[in-house]
């Protein structure tokens, strides 16, 4: 391994958020052939109580030089191959706090472990054969998933939802290869390869990759969420929009046009994609220096988007200032929000025929906030990320591998149909086989694994 991850020796972290003077558990994690030793050093557990695989103990993490008591906390061991890492595991649960923990982890490192790097437990758990990599994967994806579907998703992929297809594929490759090697090694011993049948097979493997990869856009999705702009004039009702949308009060609103001088943030759930909603300063020229910068950080906060809500005022109807906005931001999916509907309920508005998504609110009066949310799913095409049970979310590392494995499958399919020797089907057959093993883990670089475990916090 490289340096960033040194896979021997104990190693120790705090596997709970520190929060200081809040917390009711903090939890000191061990893993390592001293994890036991560590753990009979430091922790007393008075009575009988039994040190074996899989119990609790009750009593104090005591410092082994003055037998000063450090916390009352519980001890829980886990030994190999039965634990997370397949090591043997002890976990302290301290008292909530940072100083209580941390006092617990200076004594571990002190008595035989070292600080784990960020993603260690979990890097230990592959290299030891507990997990694959999309499992591991699975893991960092469950700690930061923000949303029901997002958490649903990694918890598939934790249960091994993507690894069973993929180690399919590979094993179905790797049949196909055997065979066509055969034939190349000890072409007079046996009868001759049946073609028809390894074009059937291509075509499989072709098409459950095409199908897998499909769903690379909607792990994306899951993941990093969607960034939404709310633009336009001062006082068209960005900010009430932004209230009766998040249910709360993070806008100010008032009549007075330029309330709004910077981005305001909320963070939403849409049919299961994490949204991050920016309300923006009213766009307009200004000579006021604060209202200036505020409409400069809304432009920007509009090019950064992955979709603008460009809102308009009923009763103005579509102006020569909305016009100019649409200018900035037609780059952008674009959804025209008509608000104040509630104030000219039969207005007709006439707007450029380039805007396709059209939704009425009345935002003071919570109205047209669903029609709202199903535009913006209609937008992205994935209404079906509504659905709670997607098993599969490709990752784009995993999207990249998947993207070469179908390359090279295509490539084969094409040596086969231009009848060239068996020699140059298995070139592309080896490549597809080892993108398909990058994706498991099952071929795979230590920049890889630095790259995808050095994103972890530490103590997972």
């Amino acid at each position: 391994m490289s340096e960033t991850f040194v896979s021997t020796g104990t190693i120790a972290a705090i596997a709970t958020a520190v929060v200081p003077q809040q917390g009711s558990v903090g939890i000191v994690r061990v893993s390592g052939p001293e994890a036991m030793a560590i753990a009979r050093t430091l922790f007393h557990a008075p009575g009988k109580q039994l040190w074996e695989s899989h119990q609790i103990l009750y009593g104090y993490v005591r410092h082994p030089q003055t037998q000063q008591i450090v916390d009352e906390a519980l001890l829980l061991i886990m030994r190999s191959p039965r634990s997370y890492t397949r090591e043997d595991v002890v976990e302290f649960h301290c008292h909530g706090g940072i100083i209580p923990v941390q006092q617990v982890l200076q004594l571990c490192i002190e008595h035989g472990a070292r600080l784990a790097a960020p993603g260690e437990f979990t890097l230990r758990a592959f290299l030891n054969g507990r997990l694959d990599l999309t499992q591991a994967e699975s893991v960092a994806d469950l700690v930061r998933a923000g949303s029901l579907a997002a958490s649903q998703a990694a918890l598939a992929g934790l249960q091994g939802k993507l690894k069973a297809p993929i180690h399919r594929l590979r094993a179905t490759a790797l049949d196909i290869l055997a065979e066509i090697e055969a034939r190349i090694d000890f072409e007079e011993d046996l009868p001759p390869l049946d073609e028809a049948a390894v074009k059937t097979q291509m075509e499989e493997l072709l098409a459950e990759v095409t199908k897998i990869l499909a769903t690379a856009e909607q792990g994306e999705l899951l993941r990093t969420g969607l960034k939404v702009a709310i633009v336009g004039r001062p006082n068209v009702g960005k900010s009430s929009l932004l209230n009766a949308w998040s249910q709360s009060d993070r806008a100010i609103v008032t009549d007075l046009p330029g309330t709004t001088r910077d981005v305001v943030e909320s963070q939403l759930v849409v049919g299961g994609i994490p949204v991050q909603v920016l309300d923006t300063a009213g766009i307009r020229e200004t000579a006021d220096v604060v209202e200036k910068i505020g409409v400069e950080r809304s432009r920007l906060a509009a090019q950064a988007a992955d979709l603008v809500l460009l809102t308009i005022d009923a009763q103005a109807g579509w102006v020569a200032g909305d016009l100019e906005i649409y200018q900035q931001v037609r780059h952008r999916p674009v959804i025209l929000v008509i608000n104040k509907t509630d104030l000219a309920p039969t207005a007709s508005i006439q707007y450029p025929e380039s805007i396709t998504q059209i939704v009425r609110t009345a935002a003071a009066y919570n109205r047209g906030i669903d029609d709202l949310e199903t535009a913006i799913l209609d937008a992205v095409q994935t209404g079906n990320l509504s659905a709670s049970n997607l098993d599969i979310a490709i990752n784009q590392r995993q999207s990249a591998a998947l993207t070469r494995a179908k390359v090279a499958l295509q490539q084969v399919r094409s040596t086969i149909g231009d009848r060239l020797p068996l020699d140059f089907w298995t070139i592309d057959l080896r490549s597809a086989i080892q993108a398909l093993g990058e994706i498991t883990g099952e071929e795979v670089t230590e920049s890889v694994l630095d790259r995808i475990f050095s994103r972890f916090c530490i103590g997972k």
